[in-house]
């Protein structure tokens, strides 16, 4: 069921008026005398999240008022499609918003439910919206909706071969090309970390590969951290922290979605999405604590937490795509706790080795009401990998700037000429706020859709 409708469709809509302080006034000298009572009656203030539904002489409803606060679009519409009785609505010109395409985007992200497991008998209410505002917005909504629905699969639906699938149907629907290393192929063709994550679960590792576009176009590699449940390894998590480890693979969700954007739009890039998919399980065979490996790029890692395993997926991935030498590579990560510790769980952690690549990108995420927050490729903290055995190891004993190291590891694969951006997302809710409903969320993927059309127009 779409959650909006073409205004050609010539059907009936409820208007919505979007009100703040300022132009409440104005708000309430468009009603009639009965409904400025109700509004009085019901002690309406326009709150941010405040509602009133008007009801007209017929006992229909005629007007729904809501409270916004003009600086979060997303949110002004993103808590109705669930509240207001099913039916068709519209944005009325009359409101706060000059831009309406956020807050019609924001109804949209707000009508998803996860419904693969279980029914509702409540349907989200509908926006009548132009045709224009759809095609403009249904592929973003389509690749959130998809981000969304991959991390909130559980791993027994969603593990290395289903993100396999995933990428195989964007190659149908777009003409792409697909290749994989399943199992020991990694070692045969040296993708040697790939597999030793992933060598304990029942389900063999992977790496995925699409490539898509003209040869003759800029080289444009998208990487995605495909764990599709951590363990933590032999370094066990504990139960808390292992609970919600389905969406460990929300880093590929980004990464597919985003790619499906782009082949979408016929951005004119040679794109090669990699995924390595693998399950951090424990077994016989499980990668050890203190075990040394030679990476694809040829440096030695020690381990020294088999749950910092994340890094280890994707330093043969990157390795891989800068062998391509493209113009760009942008991995997607769920990778450290320790940037939800520093930035909380609604804003993921940007780094980039090129300044202008880092102010491109935020001001797209500005635009987008996509927000991200640049940290620092501090690389004084290198010292903090130090391994007395190999060139370095991929964790260590101090617990600081647990997000920057992790990021600095990725860092040494990547070389100094390459352009290089990686984002540590959380890639999901712990709770239900307007447009952001509880569960999977794909965080940045819009900012990035924007950064990428633009750098790539």
């Amino acid at each position: 069921m779409s959650p909006l409708i073409d205004r050609k469709s010539g059907k009936r809509a409820v208007p919505i008026e979007t009100v703040d302080a300022a132009n409440m006034q104005a708000a309430e000298a468009r009603l009639d005398a009965a409904q400025r009572q109700w509004l009085a009656s019901t002690g309406f203030r326009p709150k941010p999240g405040a509602l009133a539904v008007l009801p007209g002489g017929a006992g229909e409803i005629a007007r729904v008022l809501v409270g916004v606060d003009r600086h979060n679009p997303l949110a002004a519409l993103g808590g109705l499609p669930f509240r207001l009785p099913e039916g068709l609505y519209e944005l009325s010109a009359d409101g706060v918003f000059e831009d309406r395409e956020l807050v019609v985007l924001g109804w949209a992200l707000g009508s998803y439910r996860f419904d693969r497991y279980r029914s509702y008998e409540r349907k989200p209410a509908q926006l009548l919206v132009t045709p224009a505002t759809i095609r403009a917005l249904q592929p973003l909504i389509d690749a959130t909706f998809e981000v969304r629905d991959m991390v909130n699969t559980p791993t027994e639906d969603m593990g290395p071969e289903h993100l396999s699938q995933a990428i195989h149907a964007h190659a149908e629907q777009h003409k792409a090309t697909v290749r994989e290393w399943v199992g020991d192929e990694l070692l045969k063709d040296n993708f040697p970390t790939i597999h030793a994550v992933g060598r304990a679960s029942h389900r063999a590792p992977r790496l995925i590969e699409l490539t898509w576009g003209k040869a003759s176009n800029p080289k444009l590699a998208i990487v995605g951290k495909g764990v599709c449940f951590d363990t933590g390894g032999l370094d066990i998590k504990p139960a808390d922290g292992m609970r919600w480890m389905k969406k460990d693979m929300g880093g590929a969700a980004h990464a597919i979605a985003l790619a499906g954007l782009v082949m979408k739009a016929k951005l004119p890039v040679r794109l090669t999405l990699l995924v390595p998919a693998v399950e951090n399980a424990i077994a016989g065979n499980a990668m050890r604590p203190g075990e040394v490996i030679r990476t694809r790029a040829g440096h030695t890692v020690e381990v020294d937490n088999t749950d910092a395993e994340g890094r280890l997926v994707l330093c043969d991935a990157l390795a891989y795509a800068v062998e391509q030498a493209p113009d760009l590579i942008v991995d997607f990560a769920t990778l450290t706790g320790a940037a939800r510790v520093a930035l909380g769980p609604e804003l993921p952690a940007l780094f980039t080795n090129r300044d202008q690549l880092a102010d491109q990108v935020i001001g797209a995420a500005e635009l987008t009401n996509d927000p991200l927050w640049r940290l620092p490729l501090w690389r004084p903290y290198r010292r903090m990998l130090e391994s007395y055995v190999a060139d370095f190891a991929n964790a260590g004993p101090s617990r600081h700037a647990g997000a920057i190291t992790a990021a600095l590891y990725l860092e040494r694969f990547v070389p100094d000429n390459q352009n290089w951006m990686h984002l540590d997302t959380y890639a999901w809710n712990d709770g239900d706020r307007p447009a952001h409903p509880r569960g999977g969320e794909a965080q940045g993927l819009r900012a990035f859709f924007r950064f990428l059309s633009e750098r790539y127009s």
